[in-house]
C-alpha cells in the first residue's frame, strides 16, 4: 500500500555545535526569541534573554549586540518623551518610564548586565524578525528599535538591504569568533502582516539571503536553524497558527522546540530538559488541601524530581516558582 504523506518534512541535520546545561546563552531579537528563551529557562539552562527587549530588525539587533560587547551605555540623546513617558529609541517599551533618569538607568543596567554575561557566554542566539526598518526623519542614520507609537511623520520606513545587514554583522561575527563563541541565527516564522503579504515575504527574503552570506564567510562560528522553513514549508497550515493567524500555535512552538533539541542537544541534555519539564508541571499543580496523603505524595515526588535534576545539573535545585 502506498504511504500517504500529510506534510513535507524539512530535514535538519544534526549540528556540530552542541548545547548543554553547562552552556551559557545570550538570546536577542524578535518575540520568537522570547519563546525559545523561556523554554531554555524552564529547562534550567543559564540564559539572558533580550537585554534590549523585543527587537525585530537586524540593524537594531546588531547595534544592541555591539553595545553589549563594548559595554557602551546610552545617553539622553537616545531618549524621547511621548505621551507622558520617556522611551529609548534603542529599547522595547518595557524599559519606558515616567522619569527620564529611571528610563536611562533601566536601559543601562540591563545593557551592563548583558556586557558582563556576554564575556562568559558560549553561544549567542539571534532571531531576526523583519528587514523593514524605521529611521528618524530628522536623522536618517538613526534606525530605531521601536517607534513607541510616536506619530508616523517622525519616521522614514524602508527595508534594509542584504549588503547593509551583512556589513552590520560581519565585524560582530569576527569578534565573537575570535572569542570562541558560537552564533546561532534563526528567522522568525511570525508574519509581519503590517507590511502586507508580499512585503512580509520580501523582508524575510532579505534576512535569509544575508544570513546565508554570513554563514558562507563565517562557517566556523555561524549556524542557522530553520524555524521559519519548518513553519512555512513543513507545517504550512492555519491549524498550526494562533488565533491571530500570524503567530505559531503552542503546538507549532512545541514542534520547533523538539526539532531544536534534536539538532543541538545530546540525549543526556534532552533527558534533563524532560526532567525539568516534569518538575515544572508538578510545581504548577500543588495540592489544594494541606491535609491527607495527597500532600505527602506530592512532596515525595517533588523531592525525587529535584534530586534527579540536581544530579544531572550538578547543582542544587530549589522551588522554581
Amino acid at each position: 500500500m502506498r504511504e500517504v504523506k500529510w506534510m513535507t518534512p524539512v530535514p535538519v541535520e544534526r549540528s556540530a555545535m552542541t548545547l548543554s546545561h553547562s552552556s551559557r546563552l545570550l538570546l536577542m531579537g524578535s518575540c520568537f526569541t522570547e519563546n525559545i528563551g523561556k523554554r531554555l529557562e524552564d529547562s534550567r539552562f543559564v540564559t539572558m534573554v533580550n537585554p534590549f527587549g523585543i527587537v525585530y530588525n537586524p540593524l537594531s539587533i546588531a547595534d544592541g549586540l555591539r553595545r553589549c560587547l563594548d559595554g557602551e551605555t546610552i545617553g539622553e540623546e537616545h531618549l524621547v518623551l511621548h505621551d507622558g513617558l520617556w522611551h529609548s529609541w534603542l529599547h522595547h517599551g518595557a524599559f519606558s518610564s515616567s522619569g527620564k533618569q529611571q528610563c536611562l538607568e533601566a536601559c543601562n543596567a540591563s545593557l551592563q548586565k548583558a556586557h558582563r554575561f556576554l564575556q562568559q557566554c558560549d553561544c549567542v542566539l539571534i532571531t531576526l524578525g523583519s528587514a523593514w526598518c524605521y529611521a528618524l526623519a530628522d536623522n536618517p542614520q538613526q534606525i530605531v528599535a521601536n517607534c513607541h507609537k510616536v506619530p508616523a511623520n517622525r519616521f522614514v520606513k524602508r527595508m534594509a538591504t542584504v549588503d547593509e545587514v551583512v556589513t552590520a554583522w560581519e565585524p560582530l561575527l569576527q569578534r565573537l569568533g575570535k572569542q570562541g563563541k558560537q552564533v546561532l541565527f534563526t528567522v522568525s516564522p511570525v508574519r509581519h502582516q503590517a507590511y502586507g503579504a508580499h512585503g512580509n515575504q520580501l523582508g524575510k527574503a532579505v534576512l535569509l539571503l544575508a544570513v546565508q552570506r554570513l554563514m558562507e564567510s563565517h562557517g566556523d562560528c555561524c549556524h542557522y536553524f530553520p524555524a521559519y522553513e519548518i513553519v512555512m514549508d513543513e507545517l504550512r497550515d492555519y491549524r498550526w497558527y494562533a488565533d491571530d493567524l500570524l503567530h505559531p500555535s503552542a503546538m507549532a512552538e512545541e514542534i520547533i522546540w523538539q526539532r531544536f533539541q534534536a539538532t543541538y542537544m545530546d540525549e543526556e541534555t534532552v533527558k534533563l530538559c524532560e526532567t525539568a519539564e516534569k518538575l515544572n508541571r508538578l510545581e504548577d499543580h500543588r495540592p489544594l488541601h494541606s491535609d491527607g496523603g495527597e500532600v505527602a505524595r506530592y512532596e515525595a515526588n517533588l523531592v525525587a524530581l529535584r534530586q534527579e535534576l540536581a544530579a544531572g545539573l550538578k547543582q542544587p535545585i530549589t522551588d522554581n516558582k
